[in-house]
């Protein structure tokens, strides 16, 4: 499919990936976010990758999750 119209364009997108994913290599995660640049604003677009990371998740990586939801969703009273 094209580019996605409307205020979805805008939509920020954090995608994040281990460079030693057995599962999914970098390889597709690379892929993935050429895709989603294709399809949104490309400056909304983030990827992270991490160096060790496996199929799994590290707290640097939930460090940059946490810093994306405080910048992006309004806070919740």
């Amino acid at each position: 499919q094209g580019p996605i119209s409307g205020v979805n364009k805008e939509i920020p997108v954090l995608q994040c990936h281990g460079d030693c994913d057995p599962l999914v290599p970098l390889m597709f995660g690379s892929l993935t976010v050429e895709k989603l640049k294709s399809m949104i604003n490309p400056a909304n677009v983030t990827f992270k990758t991490y160096a060790g990371m496996m199929h799994s998740s590290s707290i640097e990586e939930m460090m940059d999750v946490k810093q994306f939801i405080d910048k992006h969703l309004p806070p919740v009273d």
